[in-house]
């Protein structure tokens, strides 16, 4: 009797102690939920301006910490005479499986980040505890509308709302403490055109502001602004002229059309100028600032056969945040002829020149070149290539670049950078304590000649994915590219406009940087690491696996006193969808370190790459008709046939020989279309379906080894 009472008492013990964690979990959570309540209900304008004034910036409340967009934390605790005791806290999984590009934000303690399909997470960084996520519910069957992975680059925090933009164009408001919808718009009704949005929100001075995507498809880019209570619209600033046979919008509109072309009927193709990421905002001038992105077509002759520098394509441009009004802008790539978006990151910084103070704005955009410009008026200060460039000599003293003629002209040219760009979207930062900005370079080879026969919309084999609504007015490598491919981190001098030191990585598509006081600088690479340098001198000082590759930007923060580094990790974007530089992967993830940190990584999973597909039947004669087939249909996602080695969506090549030969029933109507595969139906004949399996097969059987 003592052994079965004995038993009973320690299982009334037991479940004496469940029930006080399960009581004391309930009750951390509900802690979390009021901490996120009254934490998000006091970030406005002037909680991010005290935040960033601050001795040390305790919270990082928007996507680069301040309106100036530095990434630059005035947090010490970990620095480089410690960074090596850094140990990882906690873990949290994402669980999604595509692209990963958002850089967490954190007030008092509650992290809001984005994982692929615009869901939005809440964790207690306390514990590490989820405290809540939304998904918007995106239509997966529709990410084949946007060019670049179903990613997203994070959230917008203000006045206890949480603000996210998700693929489909929807700007979505979340009470900050529940995740329960506030308000929805739709960013993109009336528009025409494969819309998307993958770029975080910020809010300036009351208002929600988001840009959108689409260039590739033939759009016409604008910028909108939400009132952050009620989600009304307060004004659009559309950045290319619409049709000029209608009344333009503003006398911003009627200028630009001027330096278009209408013979090309630029308006058909929408034009782009899509302002797909980056905005800066300074509050004492009253100015916000929208980079720009690529024409539509890629092609200049396509668009405009007359020439003009197609305003206001590739600029910088300021607005006044209260009426969305043109104040001022600076073109970067006159007549945009190579894909050079300038939507990367825009810092606005307080710097000495030639003795004198200057306001001005610091910009590493696509084309090569590492701007200076005053923000307070637009003009030209400087320009410096910060990796090789072959389109431009240079720029004149006027701030126009000097071209290569070669780069217009009609033969197949390697132009460097290609559109992936010298720098993406992936951020940059910048630290006033050693004057210099932290950005991830990069050459990524494509060779690129104009497409004299392009129409608009007009899906031909050969054609760069135009069986997917692409229209670039170009083909692609139809000569073998003939510049290396390379990723590399440059600490860049914007005064003396020179590489002060600079790190070579494995692969390109390296994530963004974080500076902080504690004289460091942090950026996750292709190939799976999170590192550490020393900011002044570039020497390596720490880092840990990430198991797969990292592509967004880390931040950093205080909780109870203590200093936190967090990043998200999940391989994707453009490049990642076909390509990878490790050997690893696993779901997206948030890792969080500080110093001392025990906890265990997760377990790292090994990629699983089959062997090259063998024995499927096809017809030889087929290959050619399936190579262009492919090209206008599959490659940018799924790459070369046993040639790249897939990214995250695998290479056909290396696929089992069952989904080849049944190629027909994944391409119409297919399984994946519930994971984003694009449904050919009514797009792809049998005989078409046949041609592309035989290029397939064939591609495999000609590249093994014999």
């Amino acid at each position: 009797m003592r052994h079965i009472y004995s038993g009973r008492r320690l299982m009334l013990v037991g479940a004496l102690c469940l029930g006080a964690s399960t009581a004391a979990m309930a009750q951390s959570a509900q802690d979390a939920q009021e901490r996120a309540a009254t934490a998000v209900k006091r970030v406005d304008g002037n909680f991010i301006r005290a935040n960033a004034a601050q001795k040390k910036t305790p919270d990082w409340p928007s996507t680069s910490l301040d309106y100036a967009e530095t990434r630059f934390s005035k947090l010490d605790q970990v620095n480089a005479d410690n960074v090596k005791q850094l140990g990882l806290v906690w873990s949290y999984n994402l669980e999604s499986t595509r692209g990963v590009e958002a850089t967490p934000l954190v007030v008092d303690g509650i992290m809001y980040v984005t994982a692929s399909w615009s869901v939005v997470h809440a964790i207690d960084t306390r514990t590490g505890d989820k405290l809540w996520t939304f998904d918007p519910q995106v239509d997966k069957s529709k990410g084949y509308k946007g060019c670049c992975d179903v990613v997203n680059r994070g959230v917008a925090l203000y006045q206890g709302k949480v603000y996210v933009a998700a693929y489909d164009g929807r700007l979505i408001a979340l009470d900050a403490a529940t995740g329960q919808k506030v308000w929805e718009k739709n960013t993109i009704e009336g528009q025409n055109g494969s819309y998307t949005i993958t770029g975080a929100p910020r809010v300036f001075k009351g208002k929600v502001i988001i840009g959108n995507g689409g260039a590739e498809y033939g759009v016409r880019g604008y910028v909108s602004a939400y009132d952050a209570k009620t989600g009304e619209q307060k004004w659009r600033w559309f950045a290319v002229p619409g049709d000029p046979g209608k009344p333009f919008e503003d006398e911003s509109m009627a200028r630009a059309a001027k330096t278009w072309d209408p013979s090309g009927k630029y308006w058909e193709a929408g034009g782009g100028g899509t302002a797909w990421d980056s905005f800066a905002f300074d509050p004492e001038l009253n100015l916000m600032y929208v980079g720009t992105g690529n024409g539509s077509p890629w092609a200049h002759k396509a668009r405009s056969p007359n020439g003009g520098d197609n305003l206001y394509l590739g600029s910088v441009v300021a607005l006044n945040p209260d009426t969305g009004k043109y104040v001022w802008h600076y073109q970067e790539t006159p007549g945009d002829n190579w894909d050079y978006t300038s939507t990367q990151s825009m810092i606005l910084a307080d710097v000495k020149i030639g003795g004198k103070a200057r306001k001005v704005l610091l910009h590493a955009p696509k084309n090569g070149f590492f701007f200076v410009i005053d923000r307070s008026n637009g003009k030209f200060i400087s320009a410096k290539n910060f990796v090789e460039v072959n389109w431009a000599t240079g720029y004149d003293k006027n701030g126009r670049p000097i071209e290569v003629a070669a780069a217009r002209g009609d033969k197949p040219y390697d132009s460097i950078p290609g559109p992936y760009g010298a720098h993406n979207w992936h951020p940059m930062s910048f630290n006033p304590q050693t004057g210099l900005a932290y950005l991830p370079a990069q050459n990524l080879p494509i060779n690129l000649v104009d497409d004299k026969d392009w129409k608009f919309d007009q899906n031909m084999p050969g054609r760069p994915h135009a069986g997917l609504g692409w229209n670039l007015g170009k083909f692609a490598n139809v000569e073998p590219p003939k510049s290396k491919p390379f990723g590399r981190l440059v600490a860049w001098d914007p005064v003396a406009q020179k590489e002060a030191w600079g790190i070579d990585y494995a692969s390109p598509w390296n994530g963004g940087t974080l500076t902080t006081a504690g004289n460091l600088v942090f950026q996750g690479t292709a190939d799976g690491r999170l590192l550490a340098y020393n900011a002044k001198t570039g020497e390596k000082l720490w880092e840990t696996p990430t198991g797969t590759g990292v592509v967004a930007a880390p931040s950093t923060y205080l909780v109870d006193g203590k200093q936190y580094v967090s990043v998200a990790v999940g391989w994707g974007g453009v490049y990642g969808l076909a390509q990878r530089a490790t050997e690893r992967q696993g779901p997206g993830t948030v890792y969080t370190f500080a110093l001392g940190g025990t906890a265990k990584m997760p377990d790292f999973v090994q990629y699983r790459l089959g062997k090259l597909v063998q024995g499927v039947k096809y017809d030889p004669a087929k290959v050619q008709a399936g190579t262009m087939l492919y090209i206008s249909n599959c490659v940018f996602c799924h790459g070369v046939p046993g040639v790249d080695r897939g990214g995250n969506i695998p290479n056909l090549g290396y696929m089992d020989a069952a989904y080849i030969e049944n190629l027909d029933k994944f391409v119409v109507q297919g399984p994946a279309t519930a994971r984003g595969m694009p449904d050919f139906t009514g797009k792809l004949s049998s005989d078409d379906i046949e041609s592309i399996k035989a290029f397939i097969q064939g591609t495999a059987d000609a590249i093994r080894p014999k």
